[in-house]
């Protein structure tokens, strides 16, 4: 029987621009339904991994993988339809669209009516679109936002915002959920639930989530294991458990985290 190959697997993942290396020699596996953590201070190159991971950028050195199928090359778009998704740490919605509709779109790609089904209306559009709705109001009740389908996105408050990205994600039908910094700009009672909406998602979908988060009172909660970056250089991965026996250095890492309002947590 063949061994199971990881949902994502990054070697020696890395990338320059002119004389600059913003990610060297990023190594990390992640199976199904694992929750990982990547941390580190401001400029350390979390998100330039996500682009790296998502096809913006390509790797000018080594290689990744989504269940065995090798990404390097393929663009943003071929990404998503491999099966990996994204937040933003800016919000991206459609921000005049309702939430029903910010989340329809982003399934667009599993459509399977014809474009005459559409423009003439068959019972077959009907039928697709009333399952999508139903789709629709499923994920907004798992991100608790099934009451808010009809307001216009920009008129939810700012953590409702941050919970319609993640809905959005999860409309892809992805295998690898990237969320990048979910719980910015939240407070601790909206960071509440999210962690608890976050736990649901993996437990219902058995997905991956690979996680860039400043608040470490959140990080080292939810995540299984943890992965530190600073320089776009790893310099220490494991349990949080094991992160926390030698937090003695990665003091100075936590420090420069609390400058973007992480809460300390290598006391």
């Amino acid at each position: 029987m063949s061994e199971k190959k990881p949902v994502l697997k990054a070697s020696h993942l890395g990338i320059q621009f002119g004389g600059l290396k913003a990610v060297d020699d990023f190594n990390m596996e992640i199976g199904e339904s694992e929750l990982i953590g990547l941390i580190g201070p401001n400029g350390a190159g979390k998100t330039t991994v996500f682009n790296l991971l998502t096809g913006v950028y390509q790797p000018t050195e080594g290689a990744f993988y989504l269940c065995g199928e090798k990404m390097n090359g393929k663009k943003p778009h071929q990404v998503v339809a491999a099966g990996v998704a994204r937040t933003f740490q800016n919000i991206r919605l459609f921000k005049k669209l309702t939430v029903l509709e910010n989340v329809k779109i982003s399934m667009n790609r599993t459509m399977k009516y014809s474009m005459a089904s559409a423009i003439f209306r068959t019972g077959h559009y009907w039928a697709e679109e009333k399952e999508t709705d139903l789709k629709t109001m499923e994920l907004l009740q798992i991100v608790h936002l099934e009451d808010k389908a009809g307001y216009v996105a920009e008129n939810l408050p700012y953590g409702q915002q941050r919970r319609l990205e993640i809905a959005r994600a999860l409309a892809t039908g992805m295998k690898l959920l990237l969320l990048d910094e979910p719980a910015a700009g939240m407070n601790p009672t909206e960071t509440a639930e999210l962690l608890e909406i976050i736990n649901d998602i993996r437990d219902r979908f058995h997905i991956s989530v690979l996680l860039i988060e400043h608040d470490m009172s959140l990080v080292m909660k939810i995540c299984e294991r943890i992965q530190v970056i600073d320089y776009g250089v790893t310099i220490a991965s494991g349990t949080p458990r094991r992160l926390q026996t030698i937090r003695g250095s990665l003091k100075r890492i936590s420090a420069r985290m609390m400058s973007k309002g992480g809460r300390e947590c290598w006391k």
